[in-house]
């Protein structure tokens, strides 16, 4: 039977670490945000391969986009081997001696271990462990331990939850403060959100505008709250926030204690 579950309950650093324990060969297959699809492929808990299924990841474009071929050399693969599988493509490439055999296996992993760190960006969506199911026969395969992408993920998760802390929500909006912005160097990712700040716009509204995930969206919005050009405001139109009546007269936890203890003793005394 497969493992499943939602990515809330289970992360993906915590099925790669269970995959590493376990040592287990099959393939993750992982529905995330945006109707996006990913899997990747394990043999005795070692990376074999993984792709976003949206994304082109044969080996001609992976090659053409770390440089290794040029647009002319892509171009004549793509019409020239079309119909040839990733294997028999890296074959021609290492007889011709374009390539080696090692550089191909070096791109490869890179690759398959930036759609990891893709992966651990997804902090909603549902999975399935395929045991029966291998890596793609037409794709070369690699062998990538998974200790330090474990690390990493954990990391990284710790930035989420911290992030969380800090913006506890995306249904919030954001104005300009009275810091100018242009003496400030901002990334183009940056720029691209501050050009939809507005307190008619929610975080959530944002990202989707600029196609982020919640991970990058609040990355980026928590580093704009730290340098004091932005602030959270209530969105403009929305209803104003019931308030819920205190339970306590105080806000102090020993306070509260105490005042508990003394209820029950009241209580009892009756």
């Amino acid at each position: 039977m497969a493992l499943r579950g939602n990515l809330r309950d289970f992360t993906i650093t915590q099925l790669l670490n269970l995959v590493n324990l376990a040592q287990k060969s099959g393939t993750l297959l992982i529905d995330g945000p945006g109707n996006e699809q990913a899997s990747a492929s394990f043999r005795e808990g070692k990376l074999a391969y993984a792709r976003i299924d949206q994304e082109d990841d044969r080996l001609a474009t992976i090659l053409h986009k770390a440089g290794k071929i040029s647009v002319n050399q892509y171009r004549a693969i793509l019409e020239r081997a079309s119909q040839m599988s990733d294997k028999e493509l890296g074959l021609l490439l290492v007889n011709a001696g374009y390539l080696s055999q090692e550089e191909i296996l070096l791109l490869l992993q890179a690759h398959y271990t930036e759609v990891i760190r893709r992966l651990f960006t997804w902090v909603e969506g549902v999975f399935r462990f395929e045991n029966d199911v291998p890596p793609p026969p037409d794709r070369i395969h690699v062998r990538i331990d998974l200790e330090n992408l474990i690390i990493e993920g954990a990391r990284q998760l710790r930035e989420w939850e911290q992030l969380q802390e800090e913006i506890p929500s995306l249904d919030i909006a954001l104005k300009f403060t009275e810091r100018p912005l242009r003496n400030v160097n901002l990334s183009l990712e940056e720029w691209r959100v501050v050009s939809y700040i507005n307190p008619k716009n929610t975080i959530r509204q944002i990202a989707a505008a600029v196609k982020m995930n919640e991970l990058e969206i609040r990355r980026i919005v928590y580093g704009l709250l730290q340098a004091g050009l932005v602030e959270l405001v209530r969105p403009e139109g929305a209803p104003m926030p019931v308030t819920p009546p205190r339970m306590f007269p105080t806000d102090n936890r020993e306070e509260q204690k105490s005042l508990i203890n003394k209820l029950i003793g009241r209580i009892r005394s009756l």
